[in-house]
């Protein structure tokens, strides 16, 4: 096994939480997701947060549950789709375990993500593919690319597998 620990990374939509949990289950490890675990923390939606105190706010947060997550070990971890963009966050991912980057294509994720609010970031289009063209330098910093548009949960988790097992 190349690592005993997981990130997940890549744009919002592009299936972190779902792969999370299902390639936890297939390596009987356990499974965080970053947002969910903010979430708790905070006792507020990512959507509250980000409105009530703002993405510096969200971000520091995020910081610190990723920190949490550091001691653990036989954990696939989703991240948030910004997390791996923080140049501080992507070494202590990349030092920590190994990080998968879950690509799909803009076109699919516009098709994924609903502009209703629930994903702050996500409500306005122009600002979509605009964060979604900032962010791919970073996603392809990852130790590892998964072509996440076509394939379903359980090829993806195959692959992920067969590439931790070799």
């Amino acid at each position: 096994m190349k690592a005993d620990k997981v990130y997940l990374v890549g744009f919002m939509g592009a299936g972190k939480s779902t792969v999370a949990r299902a390639l936890a289950r297939r390596l009987d490890w356990r499974s965080v997701d970053i947002d969910e675990a903010i979430e708790q923390r905070e006792r507020e939606t990512v959507s509250a947060i980000f409105a009530k105190k703002g993405e510096a706010y969200f971000r520091a947060v995020e910081r610190a549950v990723l920190a949490d997550q550091l001691p653990s070990r036989h954990l696939v971890v989703a991240t948030g789709g910004g997390t791996f963009v923080e140049p501080q966050n992507r070494a202590i991912m990349c030092q920590n375990g190994v990080t998968v980057w879950l690509d799909v294509p803009l076109e699919r994720l516009i098709a994924r993500v609903p502009a209703d609010g629930r994903r702050p970031l996500a409500a306005d289009r122009d600002e979509f593919e605009r964060l979604f063209a900032i962010r791919r330098s970073a996603y392809e910093l990852a130790h590892y690319r998964v072509d996440a548009g076509r394939s379903g949960v359980q090829a993806i988790v195959d692959q992920l597998v067969d590439w931790l097992e070799h």
